[in-house]
């Protein structure tokens, strides 16, 4: 049996229950190298074989796999943050398929949740943005014409941008010519919830410029939008008191 597993976006007291339980009984892990924290590892049974997937290539990962469940032992691959964002997973899956091997996801807390910890954020305030965007630049992996960041920046939403860190004179670019004022806030956070965490606040126009000033070149997340300032926006009809639920009849008028 594969576990596919999230380590969560850092802080190893940030993986689900699940996930640290999965881990202690696992008999292989293969682990996404340093973008998974090695602290993690610490609590493994004595005897379980440790692989660190920076240094293979897919058809080893799998390798790997078939080995550990010819010899009926148990697998996790751990990704970082939630595998199905951006954690190559279908791939995997679609093999371990092909041979016969069962396989389960255990979701993970996704590196977007752990930046707006990071700058205690709520990406969807009432009458600013209720909507997030997740994606990321061109680079070498290509992204298809009609998710480019031109496009997506139209619609001036909440946008949060991965892998992306070492594009950012071109990302601001192409977000104003998309539709954002140069000066609509952003962030950039470095290595959320790690202890080298490190949290930037700027606009569109100067990203560049403040991740150059940081030291700021890989392993970060750019959030983009009026959310990033949480000003300007509205109570929550939810818990307003002539908003009326299941639970609670309304009060004074709105």
């Amino acid at each position: 049996m594969v576990y596919f597993v999230g380590a969560g976006p850092g802080a190893p007291d940030l993986i689900t229950v699940r996930g640290l339980r999965l881990l202690q009984e696992a008999d292989v892990i293969i682990y996404a190298g340093s973008l998974v924290n090695p602290a993690l590892l610490e609590d493994r049974k004595p005897g379980c074989a440790v692989f660190n997937s920076a240094r293979m290539t897919l058809e080893e990962v799998l390798d790997v796999m078939r080995c550990a469940e010819a010899d009926q032992k148990m697998t996790v691959r751990l990704h970082t943050g939630d595998p199905c964002i951006y954690g190559a997973v279908r791939e995997q899956m679609d093999a371990l398929d092909e041979m016969g091997i069962a396989y389960e996801s255990c979701p993970g807390v996704s590196a977007f949740c752990g930046a707006a910890a990071a700058l205690n954020l709520e990406y969807t305030l009432p009458d600013v943005s209720q909507s997030v965007i997740l994606t990321r630049a061109a680079g070498r992996t290509p992204v298809p014409d009609r998710e480019s960041i031109a496009s997506f920046a139209q619609h001036r939403s909440t946008m949060v941008i991965f892998l992306s860190a070492g594009l950012l004179k071109d990302l601001s670019e192409q977000l104003i010519a998309g539709g954002y004022p140069a000066e609509t806030p952003a962030a950039i956070v470095y290595k959320a919830t790690w202890p080298d965490e490190k949290s930037c606040l700027c606009t569109v126009e100067t990203l560049a410029q403040t991740a150059a000033e940081w030291g700021i070149a890989k392993t970060a997340l750019i959030i983009i939008g009026e959310a990033v300032t949480h000003s300007d926006y509205q109570r929550s009809r939810l818990y307003h008191p002539a908003f009326e639920t299941e639970f609670r009849k309304a009060g004074s008028e709105l």
